[in-house]
């Protein structure tokens, strides 16, 4: 498939804008239509949800809020209110505006003005929900409302509506990303195409899955998270997986390979662990549908498309790419290095060689100072309280956070949560003289009854997000309306937040189970091998316990906030949890497919564990690493997206990558696997029977069989490879390993070298095998070599602790 596209780049490339452009120009006229359908089946919320909607259908369009604030006099100064009046009345006459309810008719209106009479509030209905309000009517509200201010009055405005509109401009987030993934690829390559390769193959990806999940919305509930979400995972995975075959492509080039030839290999050596990984972070994603969260199924749905569609583009766009460019793939300089020297040496060089050699030699160090570090920073971990952000904590300079502080100032900190306690039968008077002696009710106030439901609205004393408010709605629900003998349910948005924290946190073992055991077992089928899964299996939890406390730090404690522009500290989101380990999860098992796959590799070949982990870090880490960085600048940039929840998400998602990269993946893993050992690899025979066969690596080629037996006819001529195993300085090494394999990794002939250094072992017939020599005193070297008709003399020469790569 490679070769074929290489080779009809331009067929290719065409299809692809078409489908880009074809996409794009049928999402624009269809539009869009995302559902946030969040249901939460039988918690207490979920059943006063619906005793309102039953009593009251016409309170379904969403309710936002006027404040405002006088500095001197009060808000029914007649100065004041002809400001605010003539601003009231030309909202309430704007097509999509239900109804207004000021603070200045009726007793209900009263109760709109704080005591001290310095700030009051007018609440605003549209007649839709707030993500159908048109941005241009939610617009003219906002600018309506603050035209009214003037020295000594402040007008702020909150609500779901409100904050749809002072979001910064859609794409800037993206744009941020892109531009420093830029200056990222651009310093590990040199090279302007080399840079623009990755981030073209990622767009092209992204924006497929933008705009086929728009459709789907048509057919299917989509929330308006999942774009955000699809556009945070769609740009790291598809700049990561073009990196990594880039990466391997002009590797091969630099070794003298033909361009077509190095795209070939490129693609089925890494292209295959980047199927391989895009399949992970799929089932990983798909993970999210056991909590049987409804709402979460479009995000799975608008995700796993983006990410299946981003491997699709890395697979057949960017082997076209590459034979536009040739050689150009290179910068300049190494383009004539190459003409002036030649091929390089298929050696890994560099700090990556000398940080691998240095694992090997202290593992134990290493993986100690690894394991103290995660462990300090999961610590916070264990104050972990999952809720919901609200308006609270938006930045302090956006006008709702200034309208949701006015509130708390002129009428507690409870106002912004109130509960709705849903009463549909029993004693209501006895039920609302029993909440306002509850410890912790500011204020308990029952609306006239309709359809035989009363609705109590009862403001805390505490913030929405306040532990101290979860123990209210305990007690309500477990001892007031018991002891009142009332038919009740407690509602509002705060009691919503509280149940759908308490539904995840107890659907969320079931959901790490779920993903490590996918996990665990398609690298089991992969890698054959039982403790190469285990130990991915323990690092993501580390990446996980580590991550998360990073955002308690941050978000929870508020440690940096300031510093990040992000408001002020909350508990975390509680559908976090679940989208964060699905990425996560898929993500690090990226790192450890490319890790191992290439460890796997060298341990076909040669069967020695410690080089082949030597060689995979030296060969993987700075690809890794860069991939890694790349992710953290696209993830740390949706903290420019306005959304608290997507900065939430992209902070969280930048220290699990990090950490995960730079030292569970450079550091620990390695280090486990050179105290592993030889057991790296073992898995009983009974079960390799039986599993089936996924490989990451390319298939093996198929070498000269050995001459027929005695009696038979010749299948090909037989030979020999022979020569000598010397060490640097010309001395003989007696009793070397020396093994011919073919260049798949199966042993054809063993022996060790005689007193002198000599040995011989014997060939098929004609044509290209791997020899690997390995002492315990020099270390190893493998080579490929070819034999033409003849006996071939081949001397090796071993050096201390070298780190030697296999192409």
């Amino acid at each position: 498939m490679a070769r074929w596209c290489f080779r009809h780049r331009l067929v290719v490339l065409l299809v692809w804008v078409g489908a880009l452009c074809g996409l794009g120009l049928t999402a624009s006229a269809a539009g869009t239509d995302y559902a946030n359908v969040f249901s939460l089946p039988n918690t207490d919320s979920k059943r006063a949800y619906d005793l309102m909607e039953k009593a009251f259908p016409e309170t379904s369009g969403d309710t936002d809020t006027v404040v405002w604030k006088v500095d001197t006099g009060t808000v029914r100064d007649q100065d004041v209110r002809s400001r605010i009046e003539p601003a009231l009345e030309k909202i309430a006459g704007m097509d999509g505006i239900g109804a207004v309810t000021g603070p200045y008719t009726g007793e209900r209106g009263a109760a709109q003005v704080s005591r001290d009479g310095r700030i009051a509030y007018a609440q605003v209905t549209f007649t839709e929900p707030a993500n159908s309000v048109p941005k241009e009517l939610v617009q003219d509200v906002v600018d309506t409302a603050q035209g009214a201010e003037r020295g000594g009055l402040q007008v702020e405005l909150g609500g779901q509506a409100i904050q749809r509109v002072q979001e910064p401009p859609t794409g800037l987030a993206e744009v941020v990303g892109l531009v420093a993934a830029a200056v990222v690829l651009f310093l590990a390559f040199g090279s302007l195409f080399g840079m623009l390769l990755p981030i073209g193959v990622a767009v092209f990806g992204v924006g497929t899955g933008l705009f086929s999940t728009q459709l789907i919305s048509h057919a299917t509930d989509v929330p308006d998270l999942a774009p955000l979400l699809a556009t945070l995972i769609g740009l790291g995975v598809g700049i990561d997986y073009a990196l990594f075959i880039v990466t391997r492509h002009r590797r091969g080039i630099l070794r003298g390979t033909d361009p077509e030839e190095a795209a070939v290999t490129a693609l089925n050596t890494s292209g295959r662990a980047v199927l391989f990984a895009g399949g992970t972070v799929c089932i990983a994603l798909a993970g999210m549908l056991v909590t049987n969260l409804r709402f979460l199924d479009g995000v799975v749905i608008g995700t796993s498309l983006t990410v299946v569609l981003s491997v699709l583009a890395a697979t057949t766009l960017l082997p076209a790419f590459l034979g536009f460019l040739g050689p150009r793939v290179l910068s300049r300089r190494q383009r004539r290095l190459l003409a002036e020297r030649g091929p390089e040496p298929e050696r890994a060089s560099g700090l990556a060689a000398r940080w691998s050699g240095g694992v090997q030699r202290r593992p134990r160090t290493v993986a100690a100072l690894a394991v103290v570090a995660m462990a300090v920073l999961a610590l916070p971990v264990l104050s972990l309280r999952l809720g919901a952000t609200d308006q609270g904590n938006d930045q302090a300079s956006t006008t709702t956070r200034k309208a949701y502080d006015l509130l708390a100032e002129g009428f507690g900190p409870g106002f912004n949560g109130p509960l709705q306690v849903v009463a549909s039968g029993g004693d209501t008077t006895a039920l609302v003289k029993g909440i306002e002696t509850t410890s912790g009710v500011a204020q308990a106030v029952a609306l006239p009854p309709a359809r035989g439901v009363t609705v109590i609205q009862v403001v805390p004393t505490t913030s929405p997000q306040s532990k101290e408010t979860d123990d209210l709605i305990d007690t309500l629900r477990d001892r007031v309306i018991p002891q009142a003998g009332a038919q009740a349910h407690v509602g509002g948005v705060t009691a919503v937040s509280k149940d759908f924290a308490a539904v995840t946190g107890d659907r969320l073992p079931l959901f790490v189970a779920t993903i490590i055991g996918l996990g665990f077992l398609l690298l089991l089928i992969a890698f054959r091998s039982l403790v190469v899964p285990l130990t991915a299996a323990v690092m993501n939890l580390f990446a996980a316990a580590a991550s998360f406390g990073v955002l308690v730090a941050v978000f929870q404690w508020g440690w940096g906030l300031d510093l990040l522009g992000l408001g002020k500290e909350g508990p975390i989101n509680a559908f976090l949890p679940v989208i964060m380990l699905s990425l996560l999860f898929g993500l690090s098992m990226d790192y450890q497919v490319f890790l191992v796959s290439r460890m796997h590799e060298e341990w076909v070949h040669t069967k020695d564990n410690a080089r082949a982990v030597r060689v995979g870090l030296a060969e993987t880490s700075r690809v890794i690493n860069s991939a890694a960085l790349i992710m953290v600048c696209v993830f740390l940039a949706f903290v420019l997206s306005g959304d608290p929840s997507a900065a939430m998400a992209g902070v969280g998602l930048a220290a699990a990558v990090a950490l995960d990269a730079f030292i569970l993946r450079t550091a620990l893993v390695p280090a486990a696997m050179h105290l592993l050992g030889r057991s790296n690899w073992w898995l009983p025979e009974w079960l390799d029977k039986r599993l089936p066969h996924l490989a990451v690596e390319p298939a093996e080629e198929q070498a000269a069989e050995p001459p027929a037996a005695v009696g038979s006819a010749a299948v090909g001529p037989a030979s020999v490879v022979h020569g000598f195993i010397r060490s640097v300085d010309g001395d003989a090494v007696h009793g070397a390993s020396v093994t011919l394999m073919t260049k798949g990794g199966r042993q054809l002939d063993r022996v060790d070298s005689l007193a002198d250094g000599s040995y011989i072992v014997a060939v098929p017939g004609p044509g290209t095998y791997l020899l690997a020599a390995t002492s315990a005193s020099y270390g190893s070297r493998a080579r490929h070599v070819v034999v033409g008709g003849g006996p071939l003399v081949y001397d090796v020469e071993l050096a201390d602790h070298e780190v030697d790569a296999v192409n």
